[in-house]
């Protein structure tokens, strides 16, 4: 068999579908199972819609999935893929191809010249297409078709059509399978009557289900789950991403979901692609990434909060490196995306002095009623070793002494200690904290 060689051939439009990231994600994970090659090409001959800002979406994009691509021209841009060795190919910078396929065909007659226009004299005869996935397609002739079956190669403006430039770059690239998503299917009978037009075989194809929203609807882009870089301001880490895209029509012959990116590319063939439509589920997402952050090293997941909490503007440069890892911990078997991490973490990173309280929470658990409940806690806490099982036994043995609830106790000393009143577990924030800031915000509560 020879060495599989696929493509990912996005248009720069201005962002990336999560369908075509699923459709990169799938030519790459075939191309890893079966150590193959896996190219990128920039389909920007439509010069009205595109731009720099829109293929630097699609490279960051795949680059945070982290689908490197294995061909492409030197580069010595250090933002560039993993390997650090090739840009994508761009069509435009490939029309000296385009001109001399269109003259070959012109010498074999299979090309001719018809209101200003070239046509590509199309075969009179039905097409099956050998669908990996789909299965075998017939594409009869239509009515018309029959009368005249000729389509435009080049437009009378001179630019080469679709069909033309992307079976030509299939060709001279090597292209063994094209895995693409399932509405280019009535693309295909043409593509594969231009292979053998030019005296070969065409590749392998395998056409994957369409992604819909939750109700059957087909996802469009206004949608916001549609824009993958959505995803990345959200807080997704990429792992989780890529092992949920993979969900989305395929599945591995075990049923096993929470699968590495190792697991994945040992694990994925086209003969488990589904071909039903999958249906996008943003809560099934979240649970993903809730598995996915469970394992992640820690180093990571600091790396990672660090850089969100960032950007929501609050600096961890002036704590201890250990502190901030031991906050962000706090946070970590709660399932959140990073994007939510500083309204619930936030706390631990402002002076104590400055500390806002939620007007809610404030009302609700800072009540005259919790001043003799603090001072009973922040004597007790004094005297306690400040560990959080320490700390836990400490306040119910006073919720025990004062014949109360133990969450009647909980509740101001989180608000005391957070502004809110919802947060890490309560001792593990405490012990996080240390003792002199948990007195000084017990302190501070108590003189509100």
């Amino acid at each position: 068999m020879s060495t599989v060689r696929v493509r990912f051939a996005p248009s720069p439009t201005g962002y990336l579908h999560i369908g075509g990231a699923r459709t990169a994600l799938f030519n790459w994970l075939y191309a890893r199972h079966h150590g193959g090659k896996f190219l990128l090409r920039i389909e920007d001959t439509d010069t009205a819609r595109n731009s720099q800002a829109a293929v630097d979406v699609i490279l960051q994009g795949l680059r945070w999935l982290g689908l490197d691509w294995d061909e492409g021209p030197a580069t010595s841009d250090p933002t560039g893929p993993s390997r650090g060795e090739f840009g994508p190919y761009f069509q435009s910078q490939r029309g000296a191809n385009y001109l001399r396929r269109i003259q070959e065909l012109r010498d074999r007659g299979l090309a001719y010249d018809r209101d200003g226009a070239v046509f590509f004299r199309m075969t009179r005869e039905p097409i099956t297409i050998p669908d990996l996935i789909v299965g075998d397609v017939h594409r009869p002739l239509t009515d018309r078709e029959e009368q005249d079956p000729d389509w435009v190669l080049v437009r009378s403006d001179g630019g080469p059509v679709f069909h033309l430039v992307n079976v030509v770059d299939d060709l001279d690239m090597g292209i063994t399978h094209v895995i693409r998503g399932e509405d280019h299917l009535t693309n295909t009978a043409k593509h594969i009557a231009l292979f053998r037009a030019f005296g070969v075989e065409p590749p392998r194809y395998g056409h994957i289900p369409l992604i819909l929203n939750p109700d059957g609807s087909k996802m469009s882009k206004r949608d916001r789950g549609a824009h993958l870089e959505n995803y990345q301001l959200d807080g997704f880490t990429p792992d989780a991403v890529v092992n949920y895209l993979a969900l989305l029509g395929w599945s591995p012959s075990d049923g096993k979901e929470i699968l590495s990116v190792a697991d994945l590319v040992s694990r994925f063939d086209l003969d488990r692609v589904h071909r039903s439509p999958a249906k996008f589920d943003s809560k099934k997402l979240e649970a993903v990434h809730f598995e996915h952050t469970r394992v992640l090293a820690p180093e990571r997941f600091v790396a990672m909060g660090v850089e969100y909490l960032r950007t929501a503007g609050i600096d961890t440069a002036p704590w201890a490196p250990e502190y901030v890892a031991a906050a962000l911990g706090t946070a970590r078997e709660k399932g959140k995306l990073f994007k939510d991490l500083a309204p619930f973490v936030g706390f631990y990173f402002v002076a104590d002095d400055a500390l806002v309280f939620d007007a809610e929470a404030r009302a609700k658990a800072l009540t005259p009623a919790a001043q003799p409940i603090l001072e009973k806690l922040r004597a007790a806490f004094a005297a306690t070793d400040f560990s959080a099982a320490q700390l836990e036994a400490a306040l119910k043995a006073e919720a025990t002494a004062l014949g109360s609830k133990v969450g009647a106790l909980v509740q101001p000393v989180r608000v005391a200690c957070t502004g809110s009143l919802v947060g890490p577990s309560l001792y593990h924030l405490l012990e996080v904290l240390g003792r002199e800031r948990v007195d000084r915000r017990l302190a501070r509560a108590l003189a509100l």
